[in-house]
């Protein structure tokens, strides 16, 4: 891995994706609203940045020729589709051979076998319909965004993160294949881990074509 495209990289989650990608000797270069560019004024000089929309489809692609890493933010934003836009470019648009991860929440299943909590369902049940009406947000995009990356044949991963919080890292996060496995429990991770987990992901190949739910590390010893 030398050079990575950060999708989405003026986030919160973007930003530590940089940090971790340049204290691995990447590369760095990213795609964010340009509206948001001032956001990474400490990074002037480590990055080179491509203001656009994540969706737009003539910046993604100039943004990532070179580049053997693709990290996505997939954000529901809006109700014009800006999830399934995104994950489409950089489906489409990515180098052949490129290494693509792509972040969600847990509330997306590969195969249905996924076991979700009272309270999430009801998060899900109550929130998007809300978000939609008031043109905030879409989740039912975010689910067919997913959908396509779990068709394509590239070298995709998804991860799927829990509760956020911030704070110091923990580690890298621990993963299942399902949500509703006891080793989750906890539902709660650290940003700058799932930045970590993220980033990791790049190079670990068992993780092609699968979609790990993650959770912080201090999952394993809790009592």
């Amino acid at each position: 891995m030398k050079t990575v495209c950060i999708i989405g990289i003026s986030g919160k989650l973007g930003q530590y994706m940089t940090e971790a990608c340049l204290a691995r000797g990447y590369t760095v270069r990213g795609v964010c609203r340009p509206q948001s560019v001032g956001k990474l004024d400490r990074f002037k000089g480590r990055i080179t940045l491509f203001p656009g929309r994540c969706d737009d489809r003539a910046v993604v692609a100039e943004a990532l020729q070179g580049c053997d890493g693709v990290l996505t933010v997939l954000a529901p934003w809006g109700v014009s589709g800006y999830s399934t836009h995104t994950a489409e470019a950089a489906l489409d648009l990515a180098e052949p051979g490129a290494r693509l991860v792509f972040s969600c929440g847990w509330h997306i299943s590969m195969d249905g076998k996924d076991r979700y909590s009272c309270k999430l369902r009801a998060i899900v049940a109550i929130f998007g319909p809300v978000a939609r009406f008031f043109r905030l947000a879409d989740l039912n995009d975010q689910v067919r965004a997913c959908q396509q990356i779990f068709a394509s044949s590239r070298d995709w991963t998804l991860v799927r993160g829990s509760d956020l919080e911030e704070g110091p890292s923990e580690g890298l996060p621990i993963w299942s294949d399902h949500v509703g496995d006891p080793i989750l429990a906890l539902n709660r991770t650290r940003r700058i881990d799932f930045a970590l987990f993220m980033v990791a992901a790049l190079t670990d190949d068992a993780l092609i074509r699968r979609a790990p739910a993650i959770v912080s590390r201090r999952a394993a010893t809790a009592g």
